[in-house]
């Protein structure tokens, strides 16, 4: 495969000692030099182009919300005869008892860890540094917070944007996330479901369609404001959903968040 670097995506890295450049390449054939079509930057240009060949809109907007868990350690192993995984955060509900040499409690409980206050929140400054990380990068940030589950979940948001840039922002956006945690002696995981029986983190995306900078989305006095376009999108949306789930939830890790008559699974 050849990498063309995108002149629009480069960016100074925050966490190398010598100054490095980090750029997004577009994948081409080494041979014909056109675009690899297994190369998803290039199905989302593809995307991106057939939306304004059709004159519905000009652009499609979309703003994700991706959750992820900040733990103190994980380990794992596979020998010729065991198998395991183990991962613990200082806030884990389990460690109320481990002797912390002070165990300080404020432990969220299971599926109690939406909104707390510091102290029982403890990671307020490390998501504070990671948003303004992604804003000295160029990654306009909404909100950082807390998410539900135990054990330092947390969610932080960016704006909106046309879907290749929001796919470079995203890359991006792990890349920040997973080395400033590392920086800070954590470690962090956009698992689906890595805590059993609590909640999974998943990555909401809030979408739209504008044409001449108007929301096709939206229709005063509509159903809940809600245009005709709006619900043939989500109309779409439903009838794709096998298709949809190729790109949305790729991993077996994601069905795991599907765990039957468990009550509490999200």
């Amino acid at each position: 495969m050849v990498l063309i670097p995108d002149s629009n995506t480069f960016f100074l890295d925050p966490f190398t000692d010598v100054q490095t450049l980090n750029i997004i390449c577009n994948i081409k054939d080494p041979i014909t030099l056109e675009p690899y079509i297994r190369d998803s930057r290039f199905i989302a240009q593809k995307a991106e182009k057939y939306l304004r060949s059709t004159g519905i809109a000009d652009v499609a907007y979309f703003g994700p919300e991706a959750e992820f868990y900040i733990l103190d350690e994980i380990r794992f192993d596979q020998s010729p005869n065991s198998g395991y995984y183990y991962i613990d955060s200082v806030e884990g509900f389990w460690n109320t008892g481990r002797q912390e040499n002070p165990n300080l409690g404020y432990k969220p409980r299971y599926k109690k860890g939406y909104f707390p206050v510091p102290p029982m929140d403890s990671y307020q400054d490390l998501r504070t540094e990671m948003v303004l990380t992604l804003e000295g990068i160029g990654i306009e940030t909404e909100v950082q917070h807390h998410e539900v589950g135990t054990a330092g979940q947390a969610e932080i948001d960016i704006k909106y944007d046309s879907l290749v840039k929001m796919g470079n922002k995203i890359m991006m956006y792990k890349y920040v996330i997973k080395n400033l945690a590392r920086k800070r002696g954590k470690t962090v995981t956009f698992m689906p479901k890595p805590i059993f029986m609590d909640n999974g983190s998943g990555m909401h995306t809030h979408q739209s369609l504008w044409k001449n900078d108007k929301n096709l989305f939206f229709k005063a006095g509509a159903y809940g404001d809600i245009s005709d376009v709006g619900l043939y999108y989500i109309g779409g949306l439903i009838k794709h959903t096998p298709s949809v789930l190729a790109f949305a939830a790729p991993t077996t890790n994601s069905y795991r968040r599907l765990v039957p008559r468990d009550l509490r699974r999200r």
